[in-house]
């Protein structure tokens, strides 16, 4: 299982979650979402599920439930600043397709 935990998405995991004063990761996700299919969910995790697995990478948990993982199998998940924007990035080699507004994607 190929999932991709970037530097710069790990520093800014640490700095949530200590700014937050608990959790032991993220939790990265998909819902069904928009015009094209899925769009991509973030939430901090206090306590893993049975259907959890954990990633870790930089001494950081990223967290995925097993019926998602289909969906995010290889994607590389960064965090960069692009001018005064910053945000997670995500980096599907599943995704066949995005809508107009690039708030959702089909697989």
């Amino acid at each position: 299982m190929s999932i991709i935990l970037t530097e710069n998405a790990a520093k800014q995991i640490k700095k949530q979650l200590q700014k937050r004063g608990q959790g032991i990761g993220l939790r990265l996700g998909v819902k069904k979402s928009g015009c094209s299919g899925f769009a991509y969910t973030l939430d901090y995790v206090d306590h893993l599920d049975s259907q959890d697995q954990v990633f870790e990478q930089h001494d950081v948990k990223l967290i995925i439930k097993t019926e998602d993982l289909q969906y995010l199998q290889g994607i590389e998940l960064d965090y960069r600043r692009e001018g005064i924007n910053e945000a997670f990035k995500f980096n599907n080699p599943n995704v066949v397709g995005t809508c107009g507004c690039g708030e959702s994607f089909a697989v």
